[in-house]
């Protein structure tokens, strides 16, 4: 009995403890969810939601003539929350209805997996109601929009789960064209006008409350509210030309492969604005390959035969005359202890100084120096301020290098200093100012502060207009800059330059550079020419000007300047004279003729059979099967010739009707600017010149 009762206190205790126990949790549970409650909620949000920076969309880069160079592109990551309840009710009726036909939808968009793999994927992850299902990364906005409007996922994220993450990505539309001069803003890595101008176009970032899900994947608390809503960058419009960047670019390109050279640069600037309309930065990464690997345009280089033009100005306004005699040794000349040397010896001994500067005679140059500079060599220190090469040029792009001067007094001045800085060495600037002491010279004096962007933008308005800025003094006497002018324009006639303007259809005033580069610890040894021609062309009208600035691979039999550098410039100015010079001087041309000539008329072959039925024309067919004909002639003699329209020449469109002519530039890829009505009497572009799509080109109607 007593063990009876023993066992039931036994069972009494516990099952009084385990009462007891079961009333403090629920007790506990009931204080924590009435009374501690809104805390601990609050907690729980404290970790699962946070305030997080929402990047400001960027401001976009424009050329000129509107193009985009950098701009942002919205990329779409893909999730699908499968918890959703709308899947799931009435037994996952919604699914299963609409699931065959979105896996066909998106067969049919991506193209990277079967309707059936896609069903099969989705399926699994529905089954197990998977709340984080990563589905696609980084889509473009034409599949978002797509994916959008599919079955299933058009009732919305709250009924089919699908969560769009946006996320902007920074894209240049002509890939890497310009790439050091634009840019490209990824993280910390910008260069170009992306970081120059980083702060008009970055914007102010915005705040935003979001809670995580699984995967470490935050959302939105409330779709497209923010706690500061970010603000959007501004957009800057810059000088660059796309079509004489891609044509700088494709003959810088083409020498460097030709002649398998380092590095090279080619720079357009227009003559009276100093607008930069074009920077091509190439180097070598690997054989036969060239990038935009780094500016060389802001780096600096010794000048080499390019600087004797600051030699024969300093000259000049010291009193020399271009028709002065000096001898030149026969090209050879001993100073200091050291020979001066020609880039070929020719016998020659007393000659005129511009004769010497049009042959390029290093010893010309050498012994201008020493005859009126070496007793006070802060006389010519002083010119060198004028022009402005002890400084930067002041382009708006970051990271240009400062000039390299040896001054009397250095660690290393010697004798032959200043005799070597005559033509071209003990000096390094940035071939950014070689061009800009060129333009000078073009445009009579006047020194342009050379710049890549002309206005600032909201929303597009424009609410900082960037001007050209001419330095308020001139470079040099008018006098002198007329000799310079001469002198220019004879190494292209009768010096260095000779055979490459030969049979050029506008003149040229440009110098030609050859000069051996030091290679780091290895100095000179290496035998590594720069090739270089800086010039400015029309020269009696000067437009533009270039440079082109080549480093060549060592001892490379091809290294002189007029053979490899210039042949780029020939190039690029050709494409710019067809294209934006000699088409003005027609067109001013046109505009005074009357449409009294002998008749011309391009019209469609079976236009022309159309017309032919109704209105008497006689007239002999020569054209064969061709779709287009070119009619001509006047009174009964009319002929309807062949109208070549080659794939990437610019075909004759003088003679069509605008709705003609319209049809074939615009299926040519052409942007076309029309002057007048009527039909057409003279186009921009000649007649089987290159084309390329994005090109503008003016027609001029009578």
């Amino acid at each position: 009995m007593d063990v009876k009762r023993d066992i039931l206190w036994r069972v009494y205790l516990s099952y009084i403890i385990m009462v007891a126990i079961c009333i403090a949790i629920l007790g506990k549970a009931f204080y924590i969810q009435q009374v501690q409650g809104s805390y601990w909620k609050g907690l729980s949000d404290s970790l699962h939601q946070r305030i997080i920076s929402i990047p400001a969309e960027r401001g976009t880069i424009y050329s000129e003539d509107g193009q985009m160079l950098s701009t942002n592109m919205p990329k779409f990551d893909i999730l699908i929350d499968f918890r959703v309840d709308p899947l799931h009710d009435k037994n996952g009726k919604l699914f299963r209805e609409k699931i065959d036909t979105l896996c066909d939808s998106l067969a049919y968009l991506f193209k990277d997996k079967t309707a059936y793999q896609y069903k099969e994927e989705l399926t699994k992850a529905y089954d197990a109601k998977d709340g984080n299902y990563e589905f696609k990364k980084k889509i473009d906005y034409h599949q978002y929009l797509k994916l959008t409007n599919f079955p299933l996922f058009k009732l919305g994220r709250y009924k089919s789960g699908l969560i769009a993450i946006e996320k902007n990505t920074r894209l240049n539309p002509y890939e890497n064209i310009g790439y050091r001069t634009i840019g490209l803003a990824r993280d910390e890595n910008k260069v170009g006008l992306e970081s120059s101008y980083d702060t008009v176009l970055a914007g102010q970032n915005g705040r935003q409350l979001v809670r995580a899900i699984a995967g470490g994947v935050t959302v939105p608390v409330q779709e497209g509210e923010f706690e500061v809503a970010p603000e959007t960058g501004k957009d800057i419009v810059s000088n660059i030309d796309v079509f004489i960047q891609q044509v700088t670019e494709k003959a810088l390109n083409k020498m460097m492969i030709a002649n398998a050279a380092q590095t090279g640069v080619a720079m357009v600037m227009e003559v009276k604005t100093g607008k930069i309309k074009a920077i091509a930065n190439l180097g070598k990464m690997g054989e036969g390959v060239y990038s935009e690997n780094l500016n060389y345009a802001t780096r600096v280089t010794e000048p080499g035969s390019t600087f004797k033009l600051v030699t024969l100005l300093n000259a000049l306004e010291h009193g020399v005359k271009l028709e002065d005699k000096i001898n030149i040794e026969g090209g050879l000349w001993s100073y200091g202890g050291k020979q001066v040397k020609d880039a070929e010896t020719s016998g020659t001994h007393e000659t005129t100084v511009l004769h010497a500067f049009e042959e390029s005679s290093n010893v010309g140059m050498a012994k201008l120096i020493v005859n009126n500079f070496v007793p006070n060599p802060q006389v010519y220190y002083k010119q060198l301020s004028k022009l402005r090469l002890d400084s930067t040029s002041g382009i708006d792009l970051q990271g240009e290098g400062r000039p390299q001067i040896t001054r009397p007094g250095d660690k290393l001045w010697a004798a032959t200093t200043l005799p070597w800085m005559g033509f071209g060495y003990n000096i390094a600037i940035a071939p950014i100012q070689t061009l800009t002491l060129y333009n000078s010279i073009a445009n009579n004096g006047v020194m342009m502060r050379p710049y890549l962007v002309n206005a600032i933008k909201e929303e597009g308005r424009v609410i900082k207009a960037i001007g050209p800025k001419a330095y308020p003094w001139s470079v040099a006497s008018s006098n002198t800059i007329k000799s310079l002018q001469i002198a220019l324009e004879g190494v292209c006639i009768n010096g260095t330059a000779k055979k490459l303007f030969a049979n050029s259809l506008y003149k040229v005033a440009g110098k030609t550079g050859t000069a051996l580069v030091s290679n780091g610890a290895k100095f000179y040894t290496e035998g590594i020419f720069q090739s270089s021609f800086v010039g400015y062309f029309p020269a009696d009208n000067p437009q533009y000007t270039i440079a082109v600035i080549i480093i060549n691979h060592p001892h490379a039999a091809n290294h002189f300047g007029a053979s490899v550098a210039g042949p780029v410039w020939k190039e690029i100015a050709d494409r710019l004279y067809s294209t934006y010079i000699q088409n003005k001087m027609e067109l001013a041309t046109s505009f005074k003729l009357k449409d009294s000539q002998q008749f011309t008329f391009s019209v469609s072959k079976n236009a022309l059979k159309a017309i032919s039925k109704n209105i008497v024309i006689p007239f002999k067919d020569s054209s064969l099967n061709n779709e287009w004909v070119m009619l001509q002639g006047a009174g009964q003699n009319m002929k309807a010739a062949i109208q070549q329209l080659a794939d990437t020449a610019m075909p004759n469109i003088v003679g069509m009707k605008l709705q003609d002519a319209l049809w074939i530039c615009e299926k040519k890829g052409l942007l076309v600017k029309c002057l007048g009505k009527g039909k057409v009497v003279a186009q921009s572009i000649a007649q089987g010149q290159p084309i390329i799509k994005g090109q503008q080109i003016q027609i001029q109607l009578n």
